[in-house]
């Protein structure tokens, strides 16, 4: 710091360079993970701005542990106003009962297939794998996937037909 203080750059990038690591360690134990980065370089400001004032004749290691300290405090005290609204109890939460209808009923539609044509319709349909890609995964060839896909859909389809309901007209 005493050669940093004469002006000499390289001594101050090498101080600089040498505190951050303790400062990052400081602070990742008293703050939160999104704000240590902010109070590192608070820090880092403060000791820049505030280099004149170190005096050569004490130990330098409390002199910046007091200035992390200060900054410590005041990164608390941003905090404490910046404090989150507690969330009210009648906040409305959407209702996932139909994805998880939809979900299950989905999977014992599958269930109803060959296992290959399940599995192939699973991997390029569900999963957006190429036809090549699920051949790979499976072993099958790749005509054989979309043989098997084929085959699966117009089971399902078949499978889920429904009549028309009186009354109704297409499009309706």
């Amino acid at each position: 710091m005493l050669a940093a203080q004469a002006g000499n750059g390289s001594a101050y990038r090498r101080l600089l360079a040498e505190v951050r690591p303790w400062l990052l360690r400081y602070y990742s134990r008293r703050l939160p993970p999104g704000s240590v980065e902010d109070a590192v370089q608070d820090t880092m400001i403060a000791l820049h701005t505030k280099r004149h004032t170190y005096d050569p004749a004490r130990a330098f290691g409390p002199w910046l542990a007091a200035i992390a300290r200060y900054k410590w405090i005041d990164r608390l005290r941003a905090m404490k106003r910046s404090a989150a609204d507690e969330l009210p109890d009648d906040l409305a939460v959407g209702d996932h009962e139909s994805a998880i209808t939809s979900a299950t009923v989905l999977h014992a539609l599958l269930a109803e297939l060959k296992p290959a044509q399940a599995e192939a319709i699973r991997l390029v349909k569900l999963a957006g794998l190429s036809v090549d890609d699920a051949a790979t995964r499976t072993g099958q060839s790749p005509s054989l996937i979309k043989v098997n896909i084929h085959r699966g859909l117009a089971r399902l389809a078949k499978r889920l037909a429904v009549e028309p309901v009186e009354g109704l007209q297409d499009g309706e």
